[in-house]
């Protein structure tokens, strides 16, 4: 199995801490992992984006050049994500925030409203964990068995209170990723 996911997304929401998430909850399954985590500046509204390979055996290079599979969550890294996805790639869309469809017809495009989803459950921060329930369901790279000790190995102290928001916003996206067109 090799997977390597792009992130992209805008600094605030949790593009780098899901990449770190989702390479996390990897190694709690035994496989091999590289994260390697760009943006800007900026401290929130910059540009923020993560490559993140998943292999069952040992990876050469962290870059990803050719992706199997994108998370994008808002309109600007639309282009960037439609440049280094693979043909036949994955493409999941933060559709609360991306209006302006992909123009590639050879990919999957997966549908979540993420922010609204994590509004809904209360917290709109949580959008990231949707997309992780999402992309977990829709690759199988991750199984997500356990969460809750994952989370509360994963997560500080000080965001330990949230581990029954982030699990429900897994979960949320989990169900997303079964309707997501």
């Amino acid at each position: 199995m090799l997977e390597k996911t792009f992130f992209t997304g805008f600094g605030g929401q949790g593009i780098v801490s899901l990449g770190k998430i989702w390479s996390f909850c990897a190694m709690q399954e035994g496989k091999e992992v590289t994260f390697f985590p760009f943006y800007g500046a900026e401290k929130r509204g910059g540009m923020a984006q993560a490559n993140v390979i998943i292999s069952d055996s040992e990876i050469a290079s962290p870059i990803v050049t050719q992706a199997d599979s994108v998370v994008v969550m808002d309109q600007a890294g639309l282009l960037v994500a439609e440049t280094i996805l693979k043909e036949g790639g994955l493409m999941l869309l933060n559709t609360s925030l991306i209006l302006e469809l992909p123009t590639r017809k050879d990919i999957t495009i997966a549908k979540i409203p993420a922010f609204d989803i994590a509004k809904k459950i209360g917290n709109e921060k949580a959008s990231n964990m949707v997309m992780l329930g999402a992309l977990a369901n829709l690759t199988k790279a991750v199984s997500l068995v356990n969460l809750t000790t994952i989370f509360a190995d994963f997560f500080t102290e000080s965001k330990k209170n949230l581990i029954d928001l982030n699990i429900q916003a897994v979960t949320e996206g989990q169900k997303a990723a079964l309707n997501y067109s």
